[in-house]
């Protein structure tokens, strides 16, 4: 049974965090890195999010899972270990791994040790033989991982879109990580948000019930947790803008009144209408992502989409 007892630990966030919040925070175009909207709230409310209509992503990668787990899992073979970066609470990790013949075993990677525990108890409830070796760290950059089980090839699973958060440059790079990692013949499964009309795109991203804005907003909350902050919640609101030239949802945090607030030791200036950039959510033309992964050092295998061609499942090879 997988746990997070023992979890290989490759990351002190609490240092990281304060330091990237004064640099993000001092900058002229104040922004701050996605990876701290997942501490244990924000984890929660995600999953909420995932649950709203709006949200289509997760709903339309777990039926493709469904659907095609089968023909996917013939592609990859038998005996296969399986690491994930962000693997969160390891629902879609559960239909590949149920999909899999004999998986030889899983290696987690998390920021959060809660979301590694969430992991914990998804897949060592319904796979307990499964070894396991969860690793808490940030994927931001190169993260040593326990690949050394015996195993017929190693798989990179990356669902979610999480993809989409990364500037192109930090997606090749990330990619080209995972390909290293997974070595020749490897392999490696994602999913890729598509290109669609603007308002569904910013409908998914800003919520009738308020969810997402609740989820920027937690990351105020959580500065003024852990770094003795003073920011004023209700002096921010969420936005959600779709930039149709880099082909991207961007989410900011807006002041909507001039103020001063602090945190870790730091006075931060916000005039009316200054915003905190939290995160890029990167929608890619499927020729066009294949291509930035082949610049990675991947080669196209499979390709299933569902019927309005919204999302993609992809399956790509390490020669």
């Amino acid at each position: 049974m997988i746990g997070t007892e023992g979890a290989e630990l490759a990351l002190r966030p609490e240092g990281a965090f304060a330091e990237d919040v004064v640099r993000g925070l001092s900058a002229a175009r104040k922004t701050l890195s996605p990876k701290w909207l997942y501490d244990a709230r924000g984890s929660a409310l995600y999953e909420l999010i995932c649950e709203q209509p709006e949200y289509y992503p997760p709903r339309i990668e777990t039926g493709l899972l469904e659907r095609y787990g089968r023909e996917l899992a013939a592609a990859i073979g038998p005996d296969a270990l399986v690491f994930e970066y962000g693997a969160g609470s390891a629902r879609k990790t559960a239909l590949l791994v149920a999909a899999l013949t004999r998986p030889a075993a899983y290696v987690p990677v998390d920021i959060s040790r809660e979301a590694l525990a969430g992991a914990a108890e998804t897949l060592g409830r319904q796979f307990p033989r499964l070894p396991s070796r969860p690793v808490v760290a940030d994927f931001a950059g190169p993260v040593a991982l326990p690949l050394d089980a015996p195993c017929s090839r190693r798989v990179a699973f990356f669902p979610g879109s999480t993809i989409g958060n990364l500037d192109p440059p930090e997606a090749v790079a990330f990619l080209r990580r995972m390909a290293v990692q997974a070595g020749r013949g490897g392999a490696l499964v994602i999913g890729v948000d598509l290109p669609k009309d603007e308002g569904t795109l910013v409908r998914a991203y800003d919520d009738a019930r308020g969810v997402t804005a609740a989820f920027d907003l937690n990351l105020l909350a959580r500065i003024n947790r852990e770094l003795e902050g003073d920011f004023p919640l209700s002096a921010f609101r969420h936005l959600a803008h779709w930039d149709a030239r880099l082909s991207r949802i961007e989410m900011h945090l807006e002041a909507r009144e001039p103020l001063v607030a602090h945190a870790a030791g730091a006075a931060f200036v916000f005039e009316a209408g200054e915003t905190i950039h939290t995160e890029n959510a990167y929608k890619w033309e499927p020729r066009a992502f294949d291509a930035l992964a082949a610049i990675a050092g991947w080669r196209t295998e499979r390709t299933w989409t569902d019927e309005r061609a919204w999302f993609a499942v992809k399956l790509y090879v390490a020669p």
